[in-house]
């Protein structure tokens, strides 16, 4: 019985896959219709007869995020298929991140995707950790690039406390998925109890410190 688990186990381990590759040469996805039925990765496909070269083409990403709308002082604008219906199937997406002065993406991962970042502007301090606890950081200058493997936490930080910094990614996954290691321990609204939180963490909670880091992340 064991084995036959294994072999089940191995056999459908071999059958995951990223995202899966398109039988057509593209799926845009189209304003909701009700006459519509052919779906792939959940979005209806547009009548290709009436496809144009504006469903392969944004202005998404080419105006300044607000970085001052939450404490980290960065924003994240992503492709879609809402601003960009030709990229249903296509496996990636687009963001342009948006730095204040010492704004951060914290520390987080994308569960299906790589990704790759250019800094354009300023400069970036960047980093990700491995599974053997190996920490990979560098300085990134406009022009530079550096790669995020899949699944791996990472950070994005603006070391200049004073200028903006711009930089792009792309990820390989339409839906690649984005978990916050302190949202995801933290926010109150997953209700992880305050008992795991202490242990994990080693708080003595009489001054009321997991309350107040719930209530600095929004919680």
């Amino acid at each position: 019985m064991l084995l036959n688990l294994l072999l089940a186990f191995i056999l459908l381990m071999g059958r995951v896959r990223s995202d899966p590759d398109p039988l057509q040469d593209y799926c845009v996805s189209p304003p909701h219709s009700p006459h519509q039925h052919i779906f792939l990765n959940g979005n209806l496909c547009k009548d290709p007869t009436k496809v144009t070269v504006s469903d392969f083409t944004t202005s998404a990403l080419s105006k300044p995020g607000d970085t001052r709308a939450n404490p980290f002082m960065t924003n994240v604008t992503l492709t879609t298929t809402t601003n960009l219906p030709g990229l249903n199937t296509m496996g990636l997406t687009m963001g342009r991140l948006d730095f204040g002065a010492s704004g951060v993406v914290p520390p987080h991962v994308h569960p299906r995707a790589s990704e790759v970042t250019v800094c354009l502007d300023g400069v970036l301090l960047v980093g990700f950790v491995d599974t053997s606890g190996r920490v990979f950081t560098q300085e990134l200058h406009p022009g530079e690039t550096f790669v995020f493997p899949k699944g791996l936490i990472h950070f994005l930080y603006n070391i200049d406390t004073v200028s903006s910094a711009l930089a792009v990614s792309g990820l390989t996954s339409q839906n690649p998925g984005t978990q916050f290691v302190s949202m995801v321990s933290l926010d109150s609204k997953l209700q992880i109890s305050q008992d795991v939180l202490k242990r994990l963490y080693h708080i003595n909670d009489q001054e009321g410190y997991v309350a107040s880091i719930r209530t600095n992340l929004g919680g």
